[in-house]
């Protein structure tokens, strides 16, 4: 009882931790839904949003690997082995594919999970690791199957190569369109910045003031479509070559709005 009891208040102060540095990091875009989706993923699984459990992207919650991997360990999970699924990788097109099986106890039969990738599908940050990404993503869906949790992981997010646009249809198109279930374009800027966000450990905030000066807007969701692109293959072009520099620019943005402030 006094295991339950202690256990009970460990996941409160928990989900006080959790919504409030979500808070911090995406009030813009957080609403009620997603706060009580929080709080419920917290006390069920207990996922840390400061630890880099979940994070969230364009309207949903996402689970990491990482937070999987410490979610298994939790659980005392029995081991997770990993196979290649050679009939289906084809090294000469970078195409891989694994497959993974967790057990969760001594007796389980296992929770088997299949990951894919290839440079159609990955980020270009990590054009070179497809074979680890395909991985990693067998181990997320097996994971994932295994301790019932219905999120898609960050890592099997599929990235949509960019491809040539007409320039009329973006002209007179100010409302995004959306594609056969597909994320729309504005969708897939939103969620390569928060992606490039996480990943070099950026100010949110900081980033926001950066893109909005570099539009010549003042609020972000005001600018046209291309010079969001552009702002964001520039900052992910920056945030690799030169992160230091990348994060004294982001600084100025922060003196300049507490030198406005009264």
């Amino acid at each position: 009882m006094r295991v339950r009891i202690a256990n009970n208040r460990r996941r409160a102060v928990l989900v006080r931790q959790n919504i409030r540095h979500a808070k911090r990091c995406a009030a813009w875009q957080l609403g009620t839904v997603a706060i009580d989706r929080l709080r419920e993923l917290t006390k069920t699984f207990g996922f840390s949003v400061c630890g880099g459990d979940i994070s969230y992207l364009n309207g949903g919650w996402y689970i990491t690997h990482a937070g999987l991997l410490r979610l298994a360990q939790r659980r005392r999970c029995m081991g997770i082995r990993v196979q290649q699924v050679r009939q289906f990788c084809d090294p000469g097109t970078i195409r891989w594919v694994f497959k993974a099986t967790v057990y969760t106890s001594p007796q389980s039969k296992g929770f088997v999970g299949f990951g894919d990738a290839d440079p159609s599908n990955v980020s270009p940050l990590v054009h070179g690791a497809e074979m680890r990404v395909a991985e990693t993503r067998a181990v997320n869906r097996a994971l994932r199957k295994a301790y019932g949790i219905g999120l898609c992981s960050v890592e099997e997010l599929g990235w949509s190569p960019r491809t040539a646009e007409p320039a009329p249809s973006k002209q007179h198109d100010p409302i995004p369109t959306v594609n056969n279930g597909h994320h729309n374009r504005e969708h897939r800027l939103r969620d390569r910045l928060c992606l490039l966000i996480r990943q070099h450990k950026l100010d949110a905030n900081l980033v926001k003031a950066y893109a909005s000066d570099y539009c010549g807007t003042a609020v972000l969701k005001e600018a046209k479509r291309d010079l969001v692109e552009a702002f964001v293959n520039d900052l992910e072009e920056r945030a690799t070559k030169d992160r230091e520099g990348l994060v004294c620019h982001l600084n100025t943005y922060s003196t300049s709005s507490q030198e406005a402030t009264p």
